[in-house]
């Protein structure tokens, strides 16, 4: 497609949709792209709209069929996004990409449109009002049944609407986390809450692309790469790149992925693997040139699992959606599987005895492969369903989830010869934690805390030598916590009050 700028946009996208929409190619790769620079009352930028065609232009060498917009105003994004969801539809990847001004009001984020009006304190809803929702275009994409949602975001720059001598609309630099996605969404930010992302590295830097989308556009088109690993890559490199400045941008991604996603290629195999008959495997979500593999059965839902670590192992619990008579369960592609048993419940959909849906592998256990299979209603046997345990994946998945849920319990004061505040809490589930800040009697949190490194053989455990508390002054009234995750993602600011 030709380069579309403000309303050009909807005839073009409109113009493609025959080719998107039609009925007979299922599960396609479509990708929308959107660069905003030219605002007319907020500051100009210079690279969104460059951002966007690299990106338009490295994903249609993946195979995508790529729409890209340009400057685009409230009304003309409207369109294109009506466009986007009438070209993707059940079973589809869909991509989309924006550059330009975003805004983060109340823990939400708004895409700003070129002609988002001038805002001033108190002016929020105008801002709403004029501006794009993040989240719903994950709604947009869920209502189109798309089996995967990848969401860029190079949007985390300065407050757009500050200006000297007046009172800004009330936001800060950067972009809110979006941590609670639905299943099979995929998103990243070029950079972490409260950072800001860069557009250049110097007044020498002549590249016409950001950091992060020159860094990203490379990543995904490293072969064998999944999204997870392109996401953890970019992070790196970009960080680094920030460093060389003195500037702290760390991009961030939330993954509610069920399948690995490769953009280009699957990784490669040994030729000895190859030579073997084919066996079932993972679906990934992938469309011509890749290869889409995919278990046998498509007909059925296949399980999935939660991992929880404990201090004597893995407990690992199968969610299955169909009525099962029985589970049975083995570890790689040979050997015996072995039944699950049953839990003295009645299955109100079978009128039998439940199976029991878990199964224990010990502290030691590998990185491995779980073949999993039941057996229906009918007594056919379904599967095996590949299910891949990473033991350190799922242990930060595991602590983080736990550090989320008991938020109020990372902090507690105790007066023993003096004022302390305990942060027991926190190191027991250390191996989801790269940093964690705190301010006493400030919500700045500028302190770092010293933690033990994670023992994966026993990752609650607290070593002897490690003082899980600070020594505060007795006038101390409250302390401010904030964790970086180990996947680079920042949580919210706590505040604790004696």
């Amino acid at each position: 497609m030709r380069w579309l700028s403000g309303f050009s946009a909807i005839t073009a996208i409109a113009a493609t949709l025959v080719a998107f929409a039609a009925p007979a190619q299922a599960e396609k790769r479509v990708a929308l792209v959107v660069g905003n620079d030219d605002y007319r009352n907020v500051p100009k930028l210079q690279k969104a709209v460059n951002d966007a065609r690299t990106m338009g232009d490295t994903l249609k060498q993946l195979g995508f069929a790529v729409m890209v917009a340009e400057n685009q105003t409230r009304a003309a994004f409207s369109q294109t996004l009506l466009a986007f969801d009438k070209a993707v539809g059940p079973g589809d990847t869909a991509f989309f990409f924006y550059a330009g001004h975003g805004f983060e009001i109340a823990g939400q984020n708004f895409l700003l449109p070129t002609d988002v009006p001038p805002a001033t304190e108190g002016q929020e809803e105008l801002v709403r009002d004029a501006s794009v929702l993040a989240d719903r275009i994950i709604e947009r994409l869920q209502n189109r049944k798309v089996r995967t949602a990848i969401l860029v975001f190079d949007a985390c720059r300065n407050n757009p609407f500050e200006r000297q001598g007046t009172r800004a609309v009330a936001g800060g630099g950067g972009l809110a986390p979006m941590t609670q996605l639905p299943e099979g969404v995929f998103s990243i930010f070029s950079a972490g809450p409260r950072q800001t992302a860069l557009d250049r590295l110097s007044n020498n830097d002549d590249n016409p692309n950001s950091v992060f989308t020159r860094t990203f556009a490379k990543q995904i088109a490293e072969p064998g790469a999944n999204l997870v690993q392109v996401a953890q890559r970019t992070r790196r490199l970009v960080s680094e790149l920030a460093e060389t400045v003195r500037h702290k941008q760390i991009p961030v991604y939330f993954d509610q992925m069920v399948d690995d996603v490769f953009l280009n290629g699957l990784a490669s195999r040994p030729a000895d693997a190859v030579a073997k008959p084919a066996e079932p495997q993972q679906q990934v979500a992938a469309l011509p040139p890749v290869q889409r593999l995919s278990p046998s059965n498509e007909s059925v839902n296949a399980p999935i699992a939660a991992f929880s670590r404990h201090n004597g192992g893995w407990t690992v619990v199968f969610s299955i959606a169909d009525p099962t008579l029985g589970i049975s369960w083995r570890i790689g592609d040979t050997g015996e599987f072995r039944e699950t048993g049953f839990i003295d419940t009645l299955d109100p959909r079978t009128r039998k005895r439940m199976p029991n849906p878990s199964i224990e592998l010990p502290a030691d256990a590998g990185a491995a492969t779980l073949q999993v299979r039941y057996v229906d209603t009918l007594g056919e046997v379904q599967g095996p369903f590949p299910i891949r345990f990473d033991p350190e994946a799922a242990l930060i998945r595991d602590q983080r989830k736990i550090l989320d849920m008991t938020a109020t319990s990372w902090l507690s004061f105790r007066e023993f010869n003096g004022l302390l505040v305990y942060y027991t809490h926190l190191m027991s589930y250390r191996c989801a934690i790269r940093e964690v800040r705190v301010g006493i009697d400030s919500t700045v949190p500028d302190k770092v805390l010293k933690m033990p490194p994670c023992d994966p053989r026993d990752p609650s455990a607290i070593p002897h030598a490690a003082q899980p508390y600070l020594k505060l002054a007795p006038t101390t009234k409250s302390v401010s916590v904030e964790l970086t995750y180990r996947d680079g993602s920042v949580s919210e600011i706590k505040s604790f009050r004696r």
